[in-house]
């Protein structure tokens, strides 16, 4: 399937000259496309390509895969004035065996029997139409893609093998079949050796994809003969999908079919990149060009894994926040290794909507280097967000509000004349936020009561919140319980200076305030928060935490 049509682009000599100087990695990677032509002149179609293995569900990785290299697209359409075709195809593996039953699927007993059969001939487990347990998978990812607007071609491994799109590059493959064993051999162990061969055979008799030595090849005829399961020679043409490769030789072979110019992997891909390139030419194609990014880890360090089903599924984020804030999560140094688990779905969030206020008010050359540039192919919409989402949390937290209606009376009263109609995206992030707190801060709250000097901290700030005026903004209150921390020999922070000099306010000082009066460890500024929640609102949470009435 293809989507629809690529986004315009505005093209304006600012932001040509702009592009020429952009430091931002997809900028740095489309520059490598344009100097591996830069002999020959660019070709009438530019290839990306990225690869998706439907042995498990979907994960982020798989997203951002697809979303970074759409960013490098958008790039180099900017960096070529969008005077060169390009395509980006989504290659699912769904001709590979299934080695094992994935973790996360419903009755996994019945399975079994499908063991080591391609992806597209196991019956689906899940509900729905769909035949297999690939067509399901490969499903999901293109409805997520598409929901979120990518532009690209999906492209069946199955599909591509059974019609005949590879048989020329699988008869150049055969052709070629010591020069990949010589390439292959000596990355394999002694008793591995003795058996490889770079084609796979689908038994005819039980369907499985078979890991059995050649007995014989015949490039003439295009045929390799082995013995089937039941000890029976065998002898299939390579050709309309009787056959399949090996991972590692599969890789070249598709780069060289495709004419693919550019595909980014993961680390863990990173040793064999040797092995496609060479086998890619062995082939008579061109190695694309690589960019290697770090995995995604899960809150206890371990690699992100489909079958297992670690980590956050791309509905589980867009659960708690919009697409966008995912994106970011994946612009953001690709490559660094990065945990992903719930907690950094706030900041996700945040960081997003900070970049974009900041973009408006940018020139071209720092507009370039912003990330929400590339999230929105050059084309950010304009936005304000009057209240952050980790505000919004927090208010969850003090008010316990579970109807949205009840923040947006906090919301107008901080902000007037914003409402639900006129930030609809601010109006996403209460549900958000109500969601989130719900199922991950609600869980976790655990109030504490305060000690005496805390005790009296807490009737000072009390006190002070009462003599400001009506009006006072998220700085006044802030400096106003500034003062009375200062005054407060257990939160002097003697390594900081206060505005006049003396000794500054320890962190500690804002850990228990929302220790004892929200419940939890940390918190955005605590000042912006009495501004939105309200300064009697705050004082009544005061007195609850000195009577014990939190819990």
């Amino acid at each position: 399937m293809t989507t629809e049509r690529l986004p315009e682009l505005t093209l304006t000599p600012e932001i040509t000259a702009a592009a020429a100087e952009a430091k931002s990695w997809p900028f740095e990677e489309a520059r490598k496309i344009l100097k591996r032509y830069e002999k020959t002149g660019l070709p009438e179609t530019v290839i990306f390509e990225t690869g998706y293995g439907p042995s498990g569900l979907p994960h982020i990785g798989t997203f951002g895969e697809v979303a970074r290299t759409t960013m490098v697209r958008t790039a180099f359409r900017i960096l070529t004035e969008d005077k060169v075709k390009t395509k980006l195809i989504c290659f699912s593996d769904d001709m590979d065996g299934m080695r094992k039953i994935p973790e996360n699927v419903p009755d996994q007993d019945a399975l079994a029997p499908h063991l080591h059969k391609p992806l597209t001939a196991v019956p689906n487990p899940f509900d729905g139409d769909y035949k297999s347990f690939a067509d399901h998978n490969n499903a999901m990812l293109c409805r997520f893609l598409d929901t979120f607007g990518f532009e690209y071609e999906f492209a069946s491994a199955t599909e591509y093998y059974k019609s005949g799109k590879f048989d020329k590059t699988l008869l150049e493959a055969l052709r070629c079949y010591d020069k990949i064993m010589a390439v292959m051999l000596p990355t394999l162990g002694e008793e591995r050796q003795a058996t490889y061969s770079p084609f796979l055979p689908i038994s005819p008799k039980t369907g499985r994809v078979l890991y059995v030595p050649m007995k014989s090849i015949d490039a003439e005829a295009g045929t390799i003969t082995f013995d089937d399961e039941d000890g029976v020679e065998t002898t299939l043409p390579v050709t309309g999908g009787n056959v399949k490769l090996q991972w590692k030789p599969d890789f070249g072979m598709r780069w060289a079919a495709l004419g693919v110019d550019f595909e980014m992997f993961g680390k863990d891909h990173q040793t064999n990149a040797a092995i496609y390139d060479r086998i890619c030419e062995i082939l008579g194609g061109r190695a694309p060009e690589h960019f290697v990014y770090e995995l995604f880890l899960d809150q206890l360090g371990q690699k992100i894994s489909k079958s297992k089903g670690n980590g956050i599924s791309i509905d589980e984020w867009l659960t708690y926040a919009p697409t966008e804030s995912l994106a970011l999560y994946n612009f953001q140094k690709p490559k660094t290794a990065k945990r992903l688990y719930f907690d950094v779905i706030p900041k996700a969030v945040d960081e997003y909507f900070t970049y974009l206020a900041a973009y408006q008010k940018q020139d071209w050359k720092d507009r370039l280097n912003n990330p929400v540039w590339h999230i929105h192919a050059g084309n950010p919409p304009a936005s304000e967000m009057p209240v952050p989402f980790a505000l919004l949390l927090n208010l969850v937290s003090a008010s316990n509000a579970e109807n949205p209606d009840v923040l947006w009376g906090f919301i107008s009263r901080y902000a007037p004349g914003v409402t639900a109609e006129t930030h609809p995206q601010l109006d996403a992030l209460v549900t958000y936020a109500i969601r989130y707190f719900n199922d991950f801060v609600k869980p976790t709250k655990s109030f504490r009561k305060p000690d005496e000097v805390e005790q009296d901290a807490l009737r000072a700030i009390s006190d002070s919140l009462s003599k400001l005026p009506a009006n006072a903004d998220g700085t006044q209150i802030q400096n106003a319980i500034l003062d009375v921390a200062r005054g407060i020999e257990r939160y002097q922070d003697h390594k900081k200076k206060s505005p006049e000099g003396g000794p500054g306010v320890s962190i500690a000082f804002f850990q228990m305030l929302y220790q004892v009066l929200i419940g939890q460890e940390r918190g955005p500024r605590f000042g912006s928060f009495i501004a939105l929640y309200g300064v009697d609102e705050t004082r009544a949470l005061i007195d609850q935490a000195l009577n014990g009435e939190l819990n």
